[in-house]
Formats: C-alpha cells, sequence, structure tokens
C-alpha cells in the first residue's frame, strides 16, 4: 500500500480540493467545471463526492486559463493543451525508441 509521502509525490494524486485548487492556479471554481466539461480532465472525487485535483490537473488548467486571457477560445485552448501532450508523449517515445533498440541488439 502506498504511503501518503508517497503519494504526494506523485503528481496525479487527486490531493487538492476545488478552492484549494483555484486558488492556486489562479482561475475560479466555475473556470475548473468548465474545463471538466470541456474533457480538458476529469477530477477524481472524495467519498463525498467533491472534486479533487492533482498538480498535473493544476498545471493544465493554469495553462488553459493563460490562453483564455490571451484570447483563445475556451474550447480551442482546450484542443492545443491536448495536442501538445500528445506530442510530447510521441516525443519522450521516439527518444527512448533507439536506447531500446541498442539495448536489445546488445
Amino acid at each position: 500500500m502506498a504511503q501518503p509521502d508517497d503519494m504526494l509525490d506523485d503528481e496525479h494524486y487527486p490531493a487538492y480540493t476545488m478552492g484549494r485548487a483555484a486558488e492556486m492556479t489562479g482561475a475560479s471554481q466555475d473556470f475548473l467545471r468548465r474545463l471538466e466539461k470541456a474533457r480538458l480532465f476529469v477530477p477524481s472525487r472524495s467519498a463525498g463526492g467533491h472534486r479533487r485535483y492533482s498538480r498535473h490537473q493544476m498545471r493544465l488548467a493554469a495553462r488553459a486559463r493563460e490562453m483564455v486571457r490571451q484570447g483563445i477560445a475556451l474550447e480551442a485552448a482546450c484542443r492545443i493543451i491536448f495536442l501538445e501532450n500528445q506530442l510530447q508523449e510521441v516525443l519522450e517515445s521516439n527518444r527512448s525508441q533507439p536506447r531500446r533498440q541498442q539495448a536489445e541488439a546488445a
């Protein structure tokens, strides 16, 4: 079983309430709900049904908030962020691919 310190080190652990996430990202609670509706991310829920956010989700929210402030529509900002994340995953996969092939050849 994961220890509390291990969970807090995990950027995907839903440690933050909606109020705290809004405060930390500089976004309103309504904005966080709109990001969920736009499917940028789906926050976890506590046993009582309250939304809980991870540090990763808060980074996405802060990025979306900044893009919207620059005049980009919310849906477009969410799509851009989604595509940026996909690109990053592919680049990381490509960087590790030659190492795997070299290790298998050895």
